[in-house]
């Protein structure tokens, strides 16, 4: 199948998914996960219209951006070292996976404002990045005050389940942290379990092999 074809059929998944959650599709910002994908099929995808892109090495990001349209929208989602954290936030546009006050301290010294998002480990599982929900109110209250971060909202990465509907109370959960501190966005489900996580109220999908194919 191809890339726009595989294209068509998650946008009509993320079409039901929102009839039955009783929302609107554009409610949705799909990110197509092009990270060890080629410059060829990160285009093929641009050239059916798709625009946010999530990347997770910022050497490997580095030569996309350069080579391709500058009205792409890029998204950093992989684990962020503090020691990268300035160019991060120089090139790409929205970082989602903020947990430490010393990402914080380089991101202060950017020029222009990132829109961020905390990363919560919400099956606190102790191989995964992000902050516990224990965590969240201290931590939200330091992202507030760095003025080089626009705090857009939470996002996470849930336990691997073999069945979607598994998933559910995690996202359930972030989308009740999100309620309580006055988020907007929610960053939550991939290719297994968006239409889940559509129905429990993810903003931002993060899509790689239903786009793309297996690697």
């Amino acid at each position: 199948m191809s890339i726009r074809n595989r294209l068509s059929q998650v946008q009509s998944q993320i079409a039901g998914a929102c009839d039955i959650a009783n929302r609107s599709p554009h409610e949705i910002t799909l990110i197509a996960v092009s990270k060890t994908r080629t410059i060829d099929e990160i285009k093929e995808a641009y050239d059916c219209g798709q625009r946010h892109f999530g990347e997770s090495r910022l050497r490997e990001a580095q030569t996309k951006i350069e080579n391709l349209p500058k009205d792409i929208v890029w998204h950093f989602i992989g684990p962020l070292q503090s020691n990268k954290a300035k160019k991060v936030g120089t090139v790409f546009q929205v970082i989602h996976t903020l947990s430490s006050t010393s990402q914080l301290a380089e991101l202060a010294k950017i020029q222009s404002p990132v829109d961020g998002l905390i990363e919560i480990n919400i099956a606190d599982e102790p191989q995964k990045t992000g902050i516990s929900t224990k965590r969240l109110d201290e931590y939200h209250t330091t992202v507030l005050q760095c003025p080089q971060v626009h705090f857009r909202g939470l996002m996470t990465i849930g336990p691997v389940m073999s069945n979607a509907e598994q998933m559910r109370p995690y996202f359930r959960e972030l989308r009740k942290q999100r309620t309580r501190i006055g988020a907007e966005w929610l960053s939550m489900g991939m290719s297994g379990d968006f239409e889940v996580a559509i129905q429990e109220g993810s903003t931002h999908i993060r899509v790689g092999s239903a786009i793309f194919g297996s690697r």
